[in-house]
């Protein structure tokens, strides 16, 4: 059971007196600033009593068998053997062969007993490790000091968030994922030890080596979270080494240039730097490190270095606190250590100090000169060394190298990268990611209508986090290097994100610059801000005043999955959980952090995260490269979002066949008749859910031109269902071309002029007067002699009209108004050649049969095109991502970002099948999936499940069932829509569907 001794009132407050140098001041160019240091005594805290030595937990239990082996193999070695196994060399897989050379030597002449690797690469480490096992006589220890996975060492490896940003989460479960995932990949390449986890309690801010390699400035979250670490890394069979003991957290010095010299006194030391130490071998760590550090409290010799002294390794380490796993020197080449005593000497000075591995000597043969001479005059007993071998040959038995089997030199890369690990890396910034201050609760950000620009500081990358700004609404990036320009531009603006980017690599600084400072103070004093840093929390202890700044985010690093969930915590779709494992000032202090509830905003994760599996998905690259391999359309866009999360955005092919301009996801397309879903069926829900139709409503009631006609008892449930015996369609244009096909001049003209305003094409406009004669045309139209599921245009142009009447606004503006701008559908519009780039529309076809022209930003479909681009039924213009924000409202049941748009019992009663025993799938406006063998999907999908096509070879589906959207678009009539239908065809958009479902791992 944990235990803890509280010390009085009085010890607590003596004890904070006796450390009272707590107060830093921090100067800017213009005004300093007190910075609280962290708090690291007082009244409450504690000191923890270690549970009996045979009570701790331990991942790799004592055997026979194993005491049997070690006893055997150290009684048949020799002494230079036996001495040979407590050095551990430093290797590297990216220098010489000179270098290899030298370690072969090593190993045939001094019988070392480990290497640990640094820098280089997961292949040539394995090859090299084969190579170096080979030619011991006893296989050799293998480590790795990789705090934030190999990446911190090797090339083309993954790159976990640095142990400051874990500090930030509160899920502990998540710290021992990454535990694990570190574990499997160190196992893979042949090493047995990662020198993780760092138990330093960062309280000194300024502190020059540690910082953002520790989980904090707080002794309990640094130990909660080391334990989490190493429970996923021994767990998994390989063993961890806490470092640097008795503690670096608290030193202005560097120990690898100098050594550095704590001034506490041992209560201290008790309460604060030996707390996680003492947790630690209760929960069953196996080695430690121990630092170069000058200690007078534990060490009397005046600059005798921890690692070297008796009092610290035996006295305190062994005998006080009971620790009898490995125990090792830091780096024997640090500084701090080598400018103390000559190589041999100091290696010598540090086995007799109570080490048993003596990592990276400088000179291993003059070592086991000296060590081997100590031992032959009786300065080294027998019993002192076969203490610390038998224990290093002890855990070469758990580790299995009494078995030892050469490493695989397959796949390594393949090991190195999972789509699991960026799951994880998701849900770690998810977790990690600190809103330290949110005045009026201005963040999430709720209102999309308003301006907002983004402006950058710092020097490192960020299109990660603006592309996924833009995903939520219309972001204008403001670049002006002069401060004033900058102010005047950022007027026109409500609101302005400030986005400091570092670089994400370890030991790039990251302080802000006095022209940063004074740009965040300037823009901050006159406009609305949310700062947010992917730097370390350290970085903004600089800033005067935050008092001018309404939100400040602390994102922590600056890597592609922190500025995406980063993104999307400023706009709901994630609520922040992260609390500050260090102080940055008296108000944003050890702990810190506001949460807020989450707005249903679509979001981005990896497929693992919503049950779906990655490398099923894959397929879907292979079905869209094979339609465009076989020519069935130029490019597509292809979106998968599951439970509010999109998982998969991809766009494959060019705008055209002749291969100029590839397809970006922010590309828009010509959705076709899925305008009838996204931009007309909106708005009549909206109209249905006020209560201004019913189900039984009819057209004559809703229309009064239709009163008198064979239309006018028409259903509002028949219209919307397709099953009012409506025709198809019409082919309006035919009447007013020649033989030729060319626009007939009593008709068009080409150029714009009075009475010709309606555009259809670049430069081609329609007698404004030929609208009313299309829909003179629908009323008069014959009604089919059988009442069936007839699919018709008809349904929405009426709708267009009866919405325009019913709310006096044109149908573009009222769904924009409506729905678009609160949604952050920017990039939804009937006319997007009115604020788009006409590049970045694709083209539709190159028509020769009615406007003899290339269809580029001006809608496919005739009709539409004849109503000035503003069809019920056809001519919006959309993405993926815009697409799929409508059809994820219509998922949560009218309800995006926070705000009902329509009651839920709405939309269930427009996803509802009312014909379905005659024969008809349709819902009121959704298409529905087929009721035989034939129809829209691929079969698999619930019938609970909607959606649409469209002519233009596009599809929007979601299933509420599994409450996946499907986003599918493309141009496959270009460059001539009269060809066959190839896309159809052959299935495309159905099979990729098939393979979203496929994908499920969690029905």
């Amino acid at each position: 059971m944990v235990k803890y001794i509280k010390y009085s009132a009085f010890l607590g407050v003596v004890l904070f007196a006796v450390n009272c140098s707590t107060v830093h001041k921090i100067t800017t160019n213009s005004s300093s600033k007190s910075i609280q240091k962290p708090k690291v005594l007082g009244d409450d805290d504690d000191v923890y009593l270690p549970v009996a030595k045979s009570d701790r937990k331990t991942f790799f239990k004592n055997t026979d068998k194993e005491a049997h082996w070690v006893d055997s193999v150290y009684n048949q070695m020799t002494l230079k053997e036996k001495i040979g196994q407590l050095f551990m060399v430093a290797a590297y897989s990216n220098k010489d062969s000179a270098h290899i050379a030298s370690i072969d030597k090593l190993i045939k002449e001094e019988q070392i007993g480990g290497l640990i690797f640094f820098q280089g690469g997961p292949n040539r480490q394995v090859r090299l490790t084969n190579r170096f096992q080979s030619l011991s006589k006893l296989p050799l220890f293998i480590g790795i000091d990789a705090e934030w996975g190999l990446n911190m060492r090797l090339d083309s490896t993954y790159k976990y968030p640095w142990n400051s940003t874990l500090g930030a989460v509160k899920d502990l479960k998540l710290i021992e994922e990454v535990g694990k995932q570190m574990a499997l990949e160190t196992k893979r390449i042949g090493c047995h030890f990662n020198f993780v986890p760092v138990l330093d309690i960062n309280t000194n801010p300024k502190n020059p080596i540690i910082g953002h390699r520790s989980f904090g400035e707080e002794k309990h979250n640094v130990t909660d979270h080391a334990i989490a670490l190493m429970k996923g890394v021994q767990s998994n069979g390989v063993f961890c080494t806490g470092k640097h003991f008795p503690g670096h957290g608290d030193t202005s010095t560097d120990s690898h240039y100098a050594l550095p010299q704590l001034l506490f006194d041992k209560e201290r030391l008790e309460k604060v730097e030996l707390y996680p130490y003492k947790r630690m071998f209760d929960e069953g760590l196996v080695s430690v490190m121990v630092a170069h550090l000058n200690i007078p409290s534990l060490e009397h010799r005046e600059g005798w270095p921890t690692s070297v002294s008796h009092s610290v390794v035996t006295n305190l380490l062994q005998e006080e606190l009971g620790f009898d796993g490995l125990i090792f020197t830091d780096a024997l080449n640090m500084k701090g250590a080598s400018k103390f005593m000559a190589p041999g000497e100091l290696d010598l000075e540090a086995f007799l100090a109570g080490n048993d591995i003596l990592l990276f000597p400088e000179n291993v043969p003059l070592a086991s000169e000296k060590i081997s001479t100590a031992y032959a005059n009786g300065l080294i007993t027998e019993d002192r060394l076969a203490h610390s071998v038998k224990k290093i040959l002890q855990y070469k038995y758990k580790v299995g190298l009494h078995q030892y089997r050469p490493v695989d030199e397959k796949n390594i890369s393949g090991a190195m990268f999972t789509t699991f690990k960026d799951a994880l890396h998701y849900q770690v910034y998810e977790n990690a990611i600190t809103l330290v201050k949110n005045n009026d609760e201005i963040l999430p950000i709720k209102d999309l209508r308003q301006k907002i620009a983004y402006v950058k500081i710092g020097d490192d990358v960020n299109s990660s986090f603006v592309s996924t700004l833009k995903k939520y609404t219309e972001i204008t990036e403001v670049n002006e290097s002069n401060l004033d320009s900058l102010d005047v531009c950022l007027k026109n603006y409500d609101l302005v994100i400030l986005g400091y980017h570092k670089s994400d690599r370890a030991w790039k600084k990251h302080d802000l610059s006095d022209n940063e400072l004074a740009l965040i103070a300037k823009i901050a004093k006159n406009h609305k801000v949310i700062l947010d840093g992917f730097v370390k929390p350290y970085a903004l202890s600089v800033i005067p005043s935050f008092e001018d700044i309404e939100a400040v985010l602390v994102s922590y690093q600056n890597s592609d999955i922190a500025q995406i969930v980063s993104a999307e915590i400023l706009f709901g779709a994630v609520e922040p959980k992260g609390k500050l494992p260090v102080t940055i000032n008296e108000e944003f202090h050890e702990g810190h952090g506001f949460n807020f509830e989450k707005l249903n905003r679509l979001g981005f994760t990896a497929p693992e995260n919503v049950g779906m599996s990655p490398k099923t998905l894959s397929r879907i690259d292979q079905i869209a490269q094979k339609a465009i391999d076989g020519g069935m359309t130029p490019g597509i866009q292809v979106l998968v979002a599951r439970r509010g999360k999109v998982i998969y955005q991809k766009s494959f092919g060019f705008q055209t066949y002749e291969k100029q301009a590839k397809i970006q996801n922010t590309d828009l397309y010509d959705v076709a008749s899925v305008t009838k879903m996204i931009g007309t069926l909106p708005v009549v829900m909206q109209d249905f859910d006020q209560g201004n139709v019913n189900l039984d409503s009819k057209l004559g009631e809703m229309l009064p031109v239709f009163k008198g006609t064979d239309k006018q008892d028409i259903t509002f449930k028949e219209l919307l269902s397709h099953y009012a015996r409506l025709q198809a369609w019409i082919p309006f244009y035919k009447k007013t071309v020649d033989a030729s096909n060319c626009p007939k001049p009593e008709y068009y003209s080409w150029g714009q002029k009075s009475g010709f305003t309606t555009q259809v094409a670049e430069n081609l406009y329609l007698r404004d007067d030929y609208k009313d004669s299309i829909f003179s045309q629908i009323v008069n139209s014959k009604l089919l002699d059988k009442k069936e599921y007839k699919y018709s245009d008809f349904t929405f142009i009426i709708l267009k009209e009866y919405l325009e009447k019913k709310l006096g606004k044109p149908l573009d503006e009222l769904v924009n108004q409506r729905f678009y701008q609160s949604m952050g559908m920017n990039n939804t519009s009937f006319h997007p050649l009115k604020f788009r780039e006409a590049s970045t529309v694709v083209p539709t076809e190159i028509d020769s049969y009615f406007r003899n022209v290339w269809i580029r930003g001006y809608v496919h479909d005739m009709a539409a095109a004849m109503m000035g681009g503003v069809g019920g039924h056809a001519g919006i213009f959309s993405n993926s991502m815009d697409v799929a924000k409508m059809m994820q409202l219509f998922l949560q049941k009218g309800n995006y970002g926070g705000i009902q748009y329509f009651k839920p019992e709405t939309f269930t009663a427009f996803n509802t099948c009312y014909y379905c025993g005659e024969g008809n799938r349709r819902g009121l406006g959704f298409d529905k999936p087929q009721l035989g063998k034939e129809g829209p999907t691929c079969g698999c999908v619930s019938m609970s499940s909607f959606g649409h096509t469209g002519f233009t070879g596009t599809m929007a589906w979601a299933d509420p069932e599994t409450e996946i959207v499907y986003v599918f678009l493309s141009n496959r009539t270009f460059p001539d829509s009269n060809l066959p239908n190839k896309l159809s065809k052959e299935n495309i958009r159905e099979d990729i569907q098939k393979v979203i479902q496929e994908a499920i791992l969690d029905r």
